[in-house]
């Protein structure tokens, strides 16, 4: 299954990504236990963490880092609406 398009990321200063899908769903997706490898290095320094962009079904950052739109959508936790804001 190809999960919905992203209309909206905000990476937060703890690590997570909040996602807000184009079929209005809310989801919070920490990426603490991706820092561990060695390909998401970069995103350890929260500055560069936080240039984050939603890129259709993921979510991307300047170098190239992005993550599998099945792990971003399947391994999130949805949030209702108030949570949101």
């Amino acid at each position: 299954m190809i999960p919905p398009r992203i209309k909206n990321v905000i990476a937060l200063d703890n690590f997570c990504l909040k996602i807000e899908y184009v079929t209005n769903e809310k989801k919070i997706y920490d990426m603490t236990k991706l820092l561990k490898l060695n390909c998401y290095k970069n995103l350890e320094n929260i500055a560069y963490f936080k240039l984050a962009k939603s890129a259709q079904t993921t979510v991307e950052w300047p170098n190239g880092e992005d993550i599998d739109p099945n792990e971003l959508y399947n391994n999130s936790t949805s949030i209702n609406w108030f949570k949101w804001i």
